[in-house]
């Protein structure tokens, strides 16, 4: 790929901010052609979410704009991939494709994703749109004594067996289906994450908790824990934090993982929507004293 100058940028891309804190639309350029090494890498972790429109890439063209940001992994570490490409996890609503909660990927996991490339392929006529939580700035618009408090402190993080088949349940699934997601996540075994982790790049920090994995906090009675995570998930959801994207044909929408939430709104009924993702190998995560992530050794302290 020919190295890009910053005038060349200038001229193929056009690039709007998508809110006041975080997110860029890229318009008008080729992702294929038209991006220098590691300049779209830059763009994500200043950004935490960019939106690129009218790519159109089929399957092999998005593992590669992967692979330009950094090792993809397997599709997921319970459900299978695509079968020409392992590393794409297709999402289809009518098979049990949704996620209508807050998350961050597969921080069940000691070294989750560090971002990930998602494809529009079918879109709904209206609704469904995707939610993304600026975890960043969150972090940094807490008050100063309740970010002295979650700096120190760590959270258990664990599969549930339906994390990604909606929310409420997802009728579509057989009862087969379920029982070997069931069976598949009872094997994966629960991890410690600190609550706010430094990010490798960017040095900058931000909460490291998402409903969807984050069960409790260790060394926090059941009713501290609760309502510390209930203040903190509403807080990082609050509209000042969140930007909403409305899906158009060619959209490719990169996340920044390690900084970010986000949440599939689930308001299309029976209409088709169909998605695929690759995410991006990830690193341990550290917290501002120097705490690592970890898989969970003692089973008082992950019991819940």
């Amino acid at each position: 790929m020919p190295t890009m100058t910053p005038t060349a940028f200038a001229d193929t891309w056009k690039i709007k901010a998508i809110t006041g804190s975080f997110g860029a639309e890229l318009s008008t350029g080729d992702v294929r052609s038209d991006m220098a090494p590691g300049q779209l890498l830059d763009i994500l972790e200043k950004n935490l979410v960019v939106v690129l429109r009218d790519q159109f890439l089929d399957h092999r063209e998005q593992v590669a704009l992967a692979r330009t940001l950094g090792e993809p992994t397997p599709a997921h570490p319970v459900v299978p991939g695509h079968p020409q490409y392992p590393e794409i996890l297709e999402l289809d609503a009518a098979r049990g494709g949704k996620n209508a909660q807050w998350h961050t990927d597969v921080t069940f996991v000691a070294t989750p994703p560090a971002g990930s490339v998602l494809v529009a392929d079918v879109l709904p006529e209206s609704g469904g749109d995707t939610l993304w939580a600026d975890m960043r700035t969150a972090y940094e618009r807490l008050s100063p004594s309740l970010r002295h408090l979650v700096d120190g402190l760590e959270a258990v993080h664990r599969i549930s067996p339906l994390a990604y088949w909606g929310e409420p349940f997802d009728s579509a699934m057989s009862r087969d289906d379920a029982q070997k997601l069931y069976d598949d996540a009872a094997r994966v075994p629960p991890v410690i994450h600190p609550v706010v982790r430094v990010h490798p790049s960017t040095g900058r920090r931000s909460l490291f908790v998402n409903p969807g994995f984050t069960s409790h906090i260790v060394g926090y009675s059941r009713i501290e824990s609760a309502n510390l995570l209930k203040l903190l998930f509403e807080h990082a959801t609050q509209p000042e934090f969140v930007m909403r994207h409305q899906w158009r044909d060619g959209d490719v929408v990169l996340w920044d993982n390690r900084a970010t939430m986000h949440y599939a709104i689930d308001d299309f009924g029976d209409a088709e929507r169909r998605m695929r993702r690759v995410t991006i190998r990830g690193g341990n995560t550290v917290g501002p004293n120097g705490t690592t992530s970890h898989i969970v050794a003692d089973p008082l302290i992950a019991v819940r």
